[in-house]
């Protein structure tokens, strides 16, 4: 209390370094024999996939490696599981997917990862990138959140029992609240939209893989709010004992959130490496940014009050039939 008490002003550490260019970022570094990845996103929002050609891609400049949902089902790399679920804090078991690294058979979002395209330098990561060719069959799609949960929208995941809708969360008495409401003498209602939103930060997402195969370790720079996470589901995607995998996460470079999740770009690069040999780094674009990364809200509620009427007049200004 001596030193920072209320209402002294606490001066920060890190301004000097970020304010003078010596901060480090992920995008920062370069490791020896570092390439570079890119991947191949979905223009659909639901598709059934077809044929993934990347003979093209193969042969362009510089390329190393080009990755695809079927190899990702041939070296068993698992996906991202859900990073909540209810029933982790005594709630009802809901509907758990995990989504794949890349996708193999269906594109759920605009964005959705198809393939991933690892070259000497990013540009010839990005133009091999163009030359994937995807055979999509669009399939019928749902962008509303109050027309995804009726019962005759399409399935985005055809496994869920309940549509769209992965769990419903109930509190309190049922039968005593629907009682209240039906005898109260005046009843407030709202209705409140929470757009989506994207946090945007200063600096987009990228990761860093590197695998050692002296003894099978892999080392993941990530840009994470939450690295301990991070590495617990990195190990279990590749199947790993957490000792096998070191996560570091030097400046984020504003997070909000949305940098505290675990992305198949983080799996994608360690992949790649330990395919390649070589150290694989990716960094998204500002495009890529709004499409792949983590929203938020898009919240439809309806709220109920009932409004209680109290008389606190003396009893001599009351009526005798209030």
């Amino acid at each position: 209390m001596t030193k920072f008490g209320i209402g002294q002003a606490v001066r920060r550490v890190e301004d000097q370094r970020f304010t003078t260019g010596t901060g480090q970022y992920v995008g920062d570094l370069e490791l020896p024999r570092q390439c570079y990845g890119v991947a191949v996103l979905s223009p659909h929002a639901h598709a059934a996939i077809g044929r993934v050609d990347v003979a093209s891609a193969k042969a362009a400049p510089g390329v190393v490696c080009v990755l695809t949902g079927a190899d990702a089902l041939s070296d068993n790399v698992g996906g991202v599981p859900p990073f909540f679920m209810p029933e982790s804090w005594g709630g009802p078991k809901g509907f758990a997917t995990t989504r794949p690294v890349l996708m193999a058979d269906r594109v759920r979002c605009v964005g959705d990862r198809v393939a991933f395209v690892v070259a000497e330098t990013e540009s010839q990561a990005r133009d091999a990138a163009e030359l994937v060719t995807v055979d999509y069959a669009p399939l019928a799609a749902v962008v509303d959140l109050k027309e995804a949960i009726k019962r005759e929208a399409p399935k985005i995941w055809p496994d869920c029992p309940n549509g769209n809708i992965g769990v419903t969360i109930g509190f309190g008495d049922k039968a005593a609240t629907d009682a209240a409401f039906a005898h109260a003498a005046h009843v407030a209602k709202v209705r409140l939209v929470n757009n989506r939103v994207t946090a945007n930060p200063i600096e987009p997402r990228c990761a860093l893989g590197v695998y050692d195969a002296a003894d099978g370790r892999y080392t993941l720079h990530t840009t994470s709010q939450d690295p301990h996470s991070v590495r617990a589901a990195v190990a279990a995607s590749l199947h790993l004992p957490e000792t096998k995998v070191r996560v570091l996460s030097p400046d984020v470079g504003g997070g909000f959130g949305m940098k505290a999740n675990l992305y198949p770009d983080d799996i994608l690069v360690l992949w790649a490496a330990r395919r390649c040999g070589r150290p694989v780094k990716w960094t998204a674009t500002r495009s890529e940014s709004l499409q792949c990364d983590n929203h938020a809200r898009d919240q439809r509620r309806r709220h109920r009050a009932v409004i209680l009427v109290v008389d606190v007049r003396p009893q001599s200004l009351r009526r005798a039939d209030h």
